[in-house]
Formats: C-alpha cells, sequence, structure tokens
C-alpha cells in the first residue's frame, strides 16, 4: 500500500519558521517529481512548490518564492519544505504529492500549519 505521511505541522508566530516532512511507503518516488501543495479554509488547493526526480529543478509559487524551499532526500524516501517568514495568509493544510506522468497520483493526508499574527 503506497502512502505519503506529512509531518511537521503546527502553531507558529509571524515571522517564524516550520520544516515539513513527505515520508513515502510503499514503494520509491525517487524517479519521479513530488510536489506541496495547501489548502485554506474556503479555498481551493492551491499548488506551492515542486521539484524534479534528482532534485535539479524546483519551482514555486509566487506567493512563497523566497521564503519556502523544497528539497528531498531519495535515501530516505523524504520531502521537505522549509518554510520561513511565515505569514498569516499562510495558514493551510499542506498536502505533499508524488507525481507519476502528468499528474499527481499519490497523496498524503496532509499536516496543519496555522501562522498566528
Amino acid at each position: 500500500q503506497v502512502q505519503l505521511v506529512e509531518s511537521g505541522g503546527g502553531l507558529v508566530q509571524a515571522g517564524g519558521s516550520l520544516r515539513l516532512s513527505c515520508v513515502a511507503s510503499g514503494r520509491t518516488f525517487s524517479n519521479n517529481a513530488m510536489g506541496w501543495f495547501r489548502q485554506a479554509p474556503g479555498k481551493e488547493r492551491e499548488f506551492v512548490a515542486r521539484i524534479t526526480w534528482r532534485g535539479g529543478s524546483t519551482y514555486y509559487a509566487d506567493s512563497v518564492k523566497g521564503r519556502f524551499t523544497i528539497s528531498r532526500d531519495n535515501a530516505k524516501n523524504t520531502v521537505y519544505l522549509q518554510m520561513n517568514s511565515l505569514k498569516p495568509e499562510d495558514t493551510a493544510v499542506y498536502y505533499c504529492a508524488a507525481q507519476i506522468g502528468v499528474a499527481y497520483d499519490y497523496w498524503g493526508q496532509g499536516t496543519q500549519v496555522t501562522v498566528s499574527s
């Protein structure tokens, strides 16, 4: 059974940092791009960041560029999202996903990030 499990969310004050982790089990995703998405209350899920399978290329939403960093450790089947200079508008449930082909076919259950002002 394939699983993606996120962790590292929590409550933090504006300007603080959090590091999210996503551990994959059931299969390896070392040959797949991985992404982070988020969904705030009352809003649609939105793209946050993406990393190619070797980690050579990264992509970010404009809203997080310069503050968030996506990375991966294929030996640990883990993807990370380092979030710095957090803002209240970053409050959301954060999901990791594995891209198979053109679609993200595997999703985690999400981890809550709450940024207080």
